[in-house]
């Protein structure tokens, strides 16, 4: 098997596989067939073994990534990935570019694919190999016909000794805490949810394994399988699921970065996944804002307090209010629940505020309920649904998501799922979905520093979160502090950036001024580099032509010196908020000039963080 040397793929043909010793151990013929990266730095190495399982390795920069690990689809109890034969493969170069919102405007979607034949008894499916600069992707793809059952999968990834990991254990709503580990100490069969982050040794840099394009088929779980390994699993459908049809399964990825810029601003799950129609694509009701919510304040809503809210929200110039669960039993003489949300709507409309509401997943669950419920709630005025408690994350659920997404394009509505499985980059297909939960935050208390740090290069590489931030009242900052609150909202990305805090004591604090001038997306992001998983996270991020400086503090006091390099030309006004040493309710705030060749030093506690907001001086 020949490809052209104009291709980045190379083919190995070992004609004897010999012991150490030097005795013959088999004459049959196994093939490494090697997808490079378009800048040549990521490699995947497919290799059938001499028993026909095959195994793929990831090199990045010269160095062993993902040491070989094992491939394979189990259908209708087969295991597609033994007695595998190889045929030649497809392949082609490709590059796009496309608007996203979040981290920054514009992905880059630029890879080399091979599509492999591949042979397993009487069975004949593809192998789907893509290579990025920024990591590998691979599928099972089986054009079968009529039903079949999916057992699972045999994908694994084995990491290097000493790579310490970060995850966290629930598998249903992603909601507990990341912990760090290192790999080889990771207690065996035990379940976690994906992503898992590893940072590599050798200084190699960091790798983020996760899924993408998860349609018609059960959320990748992983276990824990021993000797550096973790294997997919899929918890909630542990005894297979039927298929019709031809199986096309995830990509099953691999991110590879130097550094955590590089993590933070991959767009490689998006990459994987469709774009949009494009008329939705072209969607002018599409768009990202800022949100008040009461739930975390006072629990479910009072119809008499409404407006009150939806004053305090023109006040703080925020373009969204979430009315949560509650409201469906409001009364108030002959009106019922619709009629009074509408009341709400109109005088929202009044004062430029627009109206999210709750609802339950089972009300939207079969089509016929959800595009009547969808009906109701273009009737009366909402823009946005927040759909909360999905099931368990099986093959029915996930592609609930999927559909639910498109009927709600078809009505103009805004989606925010809650006790959510993972996102896989389909926001990119569906661009109405703003945020999901799936994530351990502020509406569970105070969490724990080192989860607050490790959630920008974990969980928020995998997509946009709901972790409603930026909680100053006194009894809920248990610990941390106010600069540690108001950096949430720069570093953590929700294109509907949804306030847990009270807006009454927003519009009393003497922060509010720099509250209300956070963007809920950027134009860029760049990790400033002390920033270590689950210690800290430092981001600076620009809109337009203005720059926020957001540092997240772990659990230990720590000295930070900010390189200002980034800056554009000339004079920027600095209004920056540090740590007070002994009062976690309180700031050091000043107001200096700088320029790109300035650095700013100041001290933070553990548990707290640093603001600034850095605006360009007039002529």
């Amino acid at each position: 098997m020949i490809l052209s040397a104009k291709r980045p793929f190379k083919i190995l043909t070992l004609a004897l596989v010999v012991a150490s010793s030097g005795q013959l151990v088999s004459s049959a013929l196994a093939q490494e067939l090697q997808v490079s990266s378009p800048n040549n730095r990521v490699k995947a190495l497919i290799t059938p073994s001499a028993l026909g399982a095959l195994t793929y390795s990831v090199s990045f920069n010269g160095k062993t990534a993902i040491e070989p690990s094992s491939l394979g689809i189990t259908v209708d109890d087969q295991n597609l990935g033994l007695n595998a034969t190889l045929g030649k493969a497809t392949t082609r170069d490709f590059k796009e570019t496309y608007p996203v919102t979040g981290v920054h405007t514009t992905a880059t979607n630029s890879y080399r694919e091979a599509i492999f034949p591949v042979t397993s008894g009487a069975t004949k499916w593809q192998l789907e190999v893509r290579a990025f600069d920024d990591g590998v992707a691979i599928r099972y793809h089986v054009p079968l016909q009529g039903q079949h059952k999916i057992n699972g999968e045999t994908t694994t990834w084995k990491l290097p000794m000493g790579s310490v990991v970060w995850h966290q254990a629930d598998t249903s709503n992603y909601e507990r805490p990341f912990l760090e580990q290192v790999v080889e100490h990771m207690t065996p069969d035990a379940v976690i949810g994906a992503p898992l982050t590893a940072k590599l040794p050798g200084g190699l840099g960091y790798a983020f394994v996760s899924e993408a394009n998860t349609v018609k088929y059960s959320d990748m779980a992983l276990r824990a399988a021993g000797n550096q390994t973790v294997s997919a699993i899929f918890d909630k459908d542990r005894d297979g699921w039927n298929n019709d049809g031809e199986i096309l399964s995830p990509w099953r990825v691999t991110m590879l970065t130097p550094d955590l810029n590089g993590l933070v601003n991959s767009d490689l799950l998006r990459n994987l996944c469709p774009p949009p129609t494009p008329e939705l694509a072209r969607a002018t009701w599409i768009k990202p804002g800022r949100g008040n919510w009461h739930w975390m304040v006072t629990g479910r809503p009072r119809l008499e307090a409404q407006n009150q809210w939806v004053d305090w929200t023109q006040k703080l110039g925020f373009e969204y209010y979430l009315i949560d669960d509650g409201w469906r039993d409001w009364k108030s003489g002959a009106k019922g629940q619709w009629e009074n949300i509408k009341d709400v709507v109109d005088y929202a409309t009044t004062h430029n505020v627009k109206i999210w509401a709750w609802v339950n997943s089972n009300e939207v669950f079969r089509p016929a309920d959800r595009l009547a419920y969808f009906q109701k709630a273009k009737d009366v005025g909402l823009v946005g649904l927040k759909i909360d408690f999905p099931q368990r994350p099986n093959t029915t659920w996930v592609q609930w998501y999927d559909d639910t997404l498109r009927d709600a394009a078809k009505y103009q509505l805004m989606i925010d799922f809650h006790g959510a499985v993972k996102p896989s980059g389909r926001e990119r297909t569906w661009p109405n979905e703003m945020t999901r939960e799936a994530i351990f935050g502020r509406e569970s208390g105070k969490l724990p520093a080192t989860h607050d740090t490790a959630l920008p290069f974990t969980r928020y590489v995998q997509g946009h979160a709901d972790f409603t931030p930026t909680d100053w009242r006194s009894g809920r900052l248990n610990g941390s502090s106010w600069t540690h609150e108001l950096a949430q909202a720069i570093v953590y990305t929700s294109p509907f950036l949804c306030y847990g805090g009270s807006p009454d004591n927003y519009l009393q604090h003497p922060g509010v001024d720099i509250l209300k001038s956070i963007p809920s997306t950027w134009d860029e992001t760049i990790v400033l580099p002390d920033s270590e998983v689950s210690r800290m996270a430092a981001f600076a991020r620009r809109k337009g032509n203005e720059w926020f400086i957001g540092v997240i503090n772990g659990d230990e006091d720590r000295p930070l010196r900010i390189k200002l390099d980034f800056l554009g030309k000339g004079s920027y006004r600095a209004d920056t908020m540090a740590d007070l040493p002994a009062n976690n309710a309180g700031w050091n705030r000043t107001q200096k000039t700088v320029s790109s060749k300035d650095t700013l030093t100041f001290d933070m506690r553990g548990n707290g963080g640093y603001v600034a907001r850095l605006t360009p001086t007039a002529g």
